[in-house]
């Protein structure tokens, strides 16, 4: 495992939030943030001059809500919906997601174990509480997906997500990137799951840094095990 090294000052920060700044709970609105993360978070925007931004699956209100009082640049719903340091928040035309949503729903109501998460143009499918029934949640959202046009899916841990297809969490990371205070940055990204992959794919391009949280394959060259590590590395980076 290679551990990251601290950061120069110059650097641009992203974020991911379930997995990463937080540990992943049961259920997607039991999730708890340790005091210590709000703390660091406004400690190295701060020293970054702003340039630090969450780039989450969660809807950016959701965001807020964790993180409040403070309230950063985020990219949420994997970039459909993004607001800079100016304070605006940019959506993406989202799709009507009626029939997708009454199939699928369909499907949960048979099955207790399952909770289908409803997001701006977007759905999650979380199997926590019933892992066995990943193919079938796997096959029940590749049919929705075939009911709307410009979805996509990715699937993550023990979640399905259909999301705008022109949505990423690279696309959020570069268009972060276009915009002051980040631009001409070297940027670090942070995060645990499939869905992190493409910011970390852009962000290596961009001679940044990848730091991947937790177990399985990726494209980070550095890793931490898990949130806590997290939180120990950037209570380090913020003396």
């Amino acid at each position: 495992m290679r551990h990251p090294p601290l950061p120069p000052r110059g650097c641009a920060f992203f974020f991911d939030f379930d997995g990463t700044l937080a540990d992943i709970a049961p259920r997607p609105d039991a999730v708890k943030v340790e005091p210590v993360v709000p703390r660091c978070l406004a400690l190295l925007a701060q020293l970054e001059e702003g340039a630090l931004a969450i780039v989450s699956g969660r809807p950016v209100d959701e965001i807020d809500a964790y993180l409040s009082p403070l309230r950063l640049p985020v990219a949420g719903v994997h970039g459909a919906e993004r607001r800079g340091l100016d304070g605006k928040l940019r959506r993406m035309t989202l799709p009507p997601l009626g029939p997708a949503q009454e199939h699928v729903q369909a499907f949960v109501a048979r099955h207790p174990g399952l909770q289908l998460e409803l997001k701006p143009g977007a759905m999650a499918l979380h199997y926590r509480g019933a892992p066995e029934l990943e193919d079938a949640c796997v096959a029940v959202m590749t049919e929705a997906q075939a009911l709307v046009d410009d979805l996509g899916m990715i699937c993550g841990k023990r979640v399905v997500e259909l999301k705008p297809r022109q949505a990423s969490k690279g696309a959020a990371v570069r268009s972060f990137m276009e915009e002051p205070p980040f631009r001409a940055r070297q940027p670090w990204v942070f995060g645990d799951d499939v869905t992190d992959e493409a910011a970390f794919e852009a962000v290596l391009a961009l001679g940044g840094v990848a730091v991947k949280i937790g177990a399985g394959e990726s494209l980070a060259p550095y890793r931490l095990p898990d949130p806590a590590a997290l939180h120990r590395w950037m209570q380090s980076a913020t003396p």
